[in-house]
């Protein structure tokens, strides 16, 4: 039996990395009392104990833990921010070509953020595929649910005081610095981050990331980007689909619950739109932690997601 460790498992990441291990016999969880949480001594024990540990962490937390971890053989999954585009980690998107076998023999690994796992899913197999130029200028709209935000904006959005505002969408990082940019630029090998507007809404989870495109902007048409896409997720925790909605909609939580990301193509022969339909919480954040320790362990990858 393997043992696990979670650090920071109060969060809403680690909480739903608990929930999805808590369910297996396979897997061990250390834990702390409530007192030792923040007892940095008690805390590397715990990760030089486990076969895996996961860093649910801020990002200079997360830093700091690492730095004293740094002879530790333990597997570390970080799911903050801090080791993303750090080259001594591998990001753990085991949907890459060649990630896979990276993650299976890393001993860190950096869980992708949750908007940057739509962007990368849907543009780096076109940029490695030639259709769409590294200096490509790109849009994206993102739709998130209000768990994105932590327990303090779940609390904001379930508190029946609540400002109206809330009850509308909202857009945010107005000043174009969100944090998940610096992976999607470097991941997809993109000279410029995205134009890029992540929109939260009054809904728990589920996430629908959205990228319009021209066709005069690629080498090819929406027919090639189809092929692309469909070869590079025929099955799987990605999967691309052709499924249409009767309604000619697509919603931002069809996927909550799930671990798997949709993605498809549609639009027309000049104007193509590309979306991801996952769960922020999901494919966006724990589901795919533990999607990334069952690689690491050497186990089927999607023991104990949700499909």
């Amino acid at each position: 039996m393997k043992k696990v460790f979670i650090d920071g498992s109060s969060g809403t990441t680690g909480l739903r990395i608990r929930q999805r291990l808590s369910e297996r016999s396979d897997i061990e969880l250390l834990s702390l009392a409530d007192e030792d949480r923040h007892d940095e001594a008690k805390r590397l024990s715990a990760i030089d104990e486990a076969d895996v540990a996961f860093l649910c962490l801020p990002d200079q937390e997360a830093l700091n833990i690492c730095k004293l971890a740094s002879g530790v053989d333990t597997v570390i999954i970080d799911t903050s921010t801090a080791h993303r585009t750090d080259p001594g980690w591998v990001y753990g998107m085991p949907e890459l070509p060649g990630q896979h076998e990276k993650i299976k023999n890393s001993k860190r690994i950096a869980n992708p953020g949750c908007h940057a796992s739509g962007f990368i899913a849907l543009i780096k197999p076109l940029v490695d595929a030639g259709l769409l130029k590294k200096e490509a200028r790109i849009t994206c709209t993102s739709l998130t649910g209000y768990s994105g935000g932590g327990k303090k904006m779940i609390s904001e959005y379930e508190n029946v005081s609540r400002g109206p505002g809330l009850d509308s969408p909202g857009t945010y990082a107005l000043t174009q610095n969100h944090k998940h940019l610096k992976e999607m630029k470097a991941i997809c090998g993109l000279d410029d981050p995205p134009a890029f507007m992540p929109v939260v809404g009054d809904f728990y989870s589920g996430m629908q990331t959205l990228i319009p495109l021209f066709s005069k902007d690629l080498n090819g048409d929406a027919e090639d980007v189809r092929k692309v896409l469909r070869s590079a997720y025929p099955s799987g925790v990605i999967r691309y689909s052709e499924e249409a909605t009767e309604s000619g909609f697509i919603y931002a939580n069809e996927m909550a619950g799930s671990d798997g990301m949709r993605i498809g193509v549609s639009g027309n022969g000049e104007r193509i739109l590309l979306y991801a339909l996952f769960d922020n919480l999901g494919k966006g954040a724990s589901g795919a932690a533990v999607q990334n320790m069952n690689i690491a362990l050497g186990l089927p990858e999607t023991i104990g997601l949700k499909l």
